[in-house]
């Protein structure tokens, strides 16, 4: 592993790039709170990718962790990266400028390490552009000694199969010590002489956490996996997530960065806890993301006093995968407006579980700025909340939407999902009613009650993992029902907004596939697939073309259910054990009963 030198491509991006971009505040940098060192000076130099826009992943809050993690260490440089747009693209494959990063301006190809943030299969694509930009060989197996290391993190390192082919180790779980622990042993490595190949059988020797796929081979009978296998003697192939035990010391960036092009959310992030004491059957965060580990009121206190000085920011965002689970929740957000609402600093929170305690929290959040309060319904029946393991109460839904027009709330932000083991289409246009109902408790003028559907999308690490999503068809037939529903009762107070249907069908079959697929996104990617979270840029003809041509029909690996004794192709890549998934299953399919609506 060689230290190469690094270039600074400022005077051609301000020659050839800037002025021909549409927002170039997306790649100059220097933003408040941005951290560049001498790169000349630092032995580990990690370039952060997010393969999405700027905008998008200056919102993402593991990145920031990461980032100022990295950071704080002596001789370490990280520096960011995001997906140019369509337009930067054409201008750097144009001029022939390589992909570079924020700070420094440098090319991205010249680092050390090349970490991307995976959230979503729908990025799949942008990861191998940004490869391609960078001047990177696509696959692993391609590139060289002195090429950097290209790991990947995220939530969707726990189903990595279908991005083997490219990246070189993956990180699961918790980033926070794995990326300390890991540039530790890069350093080690490099003392010692050793290369880029032995460098990564050390760390799936040595870190349960690192899943290494060049040292792992699948197994097939026919189209069939039924088993990975390492390839390399004293390496398992069954990986643990990393994890955090203590979330109160953990690092926590307190001079976060400040956009400069205006963000998706542009808040100070605080996460007071990690982990979900629910089980929602959909749901692999809460699968995966164990044990509960909690941040104390004094230390979330003392961090958002900090970040608000060190940004300025007006609206101080409490994150978890269930906020209203945490214990005091109520009085935690009293605290922090004590001292921050004379400031006119909002406490917010993104989306909050329904139960008895959430009666008295409308009044504390956003006391600033009340825009809508959040709710994930998620079904519209007590029976189907009952089938997912999220058992919310039609009586506190209803106390909860009271107690926020109570408050001074007007608007409620409700979500929805559809698609769901043992749904009716009552249950379905239910969810009319239902919305309805809470927008006429509020008195004088109807509140106003925006829905989002999405379709459901079996997740892996979750007990519906095996079950195969349901056809277009009835997804079709389910958008139809809502707004036929809607039409016959008028309700002018309700808004309805649908997940892309192309979309969910494209993630249902991405998420639970096996390498094979590799191969898919590839030609996708090749055809011209960018940015498929974006309307603008998403085109499921480019994807069902590249599924076939690769002799894979897209929406029938989308419906595909595995059996119970099967392999499954994420299985390796830590979670819970699958007796305690097929026990969760086999309870939700009791109460589901045997027939189903889409049958």
């Amino acid at each position: 592993m060689r230290h190469t030198r690094i270039e600074d491509l400022t005077p051609v991006l301000e020659r050839c790039f800037f002025d021909r971009v549409i927002k170039p505040g997306r790649y100059i940098g220097g933003e408040v709170n941005q951290v560049r060192k001498d790169l000349s000076s630092c032995d580990v130099r990690i370039a952060l990718c997010f393969p999405d826009v700027y905008e998008l992943g200056m919102s993402y809050n593991g990145m920031a962790i990461l980032y100022w993690i990295l950071n704080q260490m002596d001789g370490v440089a990280a520096e960011r990266v995001f997906a140019p747009w369509i337009d930067a693209e054409q201008v750097l494959r144009s001029s022939r400028i390589p992909l570079f990063t924020l700070e420094s301006k440098a090319p991205v190809a010249g680092f050390d390490i090349v970490g991307f943030s995976l959230t979503t299969e729908l990025c799949y694509t942008n990861v191998l552009n940004m490869l391609d930009l960078a001047g990177l060989a696509i696959h692993s197996k391609d590139r060289s000694e002195h090429d950097p290391i290209v790991i990947a993190g995220g939530g969707m390192a726990q189903c990595a199969e279908p991005m083997a082919g490219f990246i070189d180790a993956f990180i699961l779980g918790d980033g926070e010590q794995a990326v300390v622990e890991l540039v530790h042993l890069f350093r080690q490595c490099r003392s010692a002489g050793m290369g880029k190949r032995g460098l990564l059988a050390e760390l799936a020797r040595r870190f349960q956490w690192a899943y290494v796929p060049s040292l792992c081979d699948p197994q097939y009978q026919g189209n069939r996996l039924v088993a990975i296998r390492p390839s390399t003697p004293c390496i398992s192939v069954y990986r643990q997530a990393a994890v955090v035990e203590d979330l109160d010391t953990a690092p926590v960036p307190t001079r976060p960065i400040v956009p400069f092009v205006q963000a998706i959310h542009e808040r100070i992030n605080l996460e007071i806890m990690r982990g979900c004491p629910g089980r929602c059957r959909f749901c692999q965060a809460s699968f995966c993301k164990r044990p509960i580990r909690l941040r104390s009121p004094q230390t979330i206190l003392r961090l958002a006093k900090e970040c608000y000085r060190s940004t300025g920011l007006e609206d101080i965002c409490l994150l978890s995968l269930s906020s209203a689970d945490y214990p005091g929740l109520a009085d935690l957000i009293r605290c922090l407006n004590q001292y921050f609402q004379p400031l006119h600093v909002g406490i917010s929170v993104p989306s909050l579980r329904v139960d008895r305690g959430l009666v008295g929290v409308p009044e504390l959040v956003a006391s600033v700025r009340k825009s809508g309060l959040t709710m994930a319904v998620e079904a519209a029946s007590e029976r189907l909340r009952a089938v997912i393991n999220k058992p919310i109460r039609q009586e506190d839904l209803f106390a909860a939407a009271q107690a926020a027009y109570d408050a001074g709330w007007h608007r409620l932000k409700l979500y929805f999902m559809v698609g769901l083991p043992g749904e009716t289409e009552s249950e379905v246009k239910q969810i009319v009613h239902l919305a309805a109902g809470l927008s006429s408790l509020r008195s004088g003028r109807p509140g106003h009650v925006a829905c989002t559907v999405s379709w459901f999308v079996p997740k892996p690490h979750t007990p519906f993992a095996w079950l195969g999503q349901v056809p277009r068809s009835y997804l079709e037939q389910a958008r139809s029902w809502i707004l036929a529903e809607k039409a016959r009762l008028r309700p002018h107070s309700l808004t309805f907004r649908f997940h892309n249907i192309d979309r969910s069908i494209l993630e249902a079959a991405l998420g639970r596939a096996d390498r094979t697929v590799g191969s898919v996104i590839e030609t996708a990617w090749r055809s011209g697939a960018r940015f498929d979270l974006w309307d603008e840029c998403f085109s499921p003809q480019v994807w069902r073309d590249a599924f076939a041509s690769k002799r894979m029909d897209l929406e029938a690996l989308a419906s595909k259910a595995f059996t119970t004794d099967q392999f499954l192709p994420w299985e390796h890549l830590g979670g819970p054990q699958k007796g305690y998934l097929l026990q969760h299953l086999k309870e939700a399919m009791e109460l589901a009963g045997q027939q189903q609506a889409w049958s």
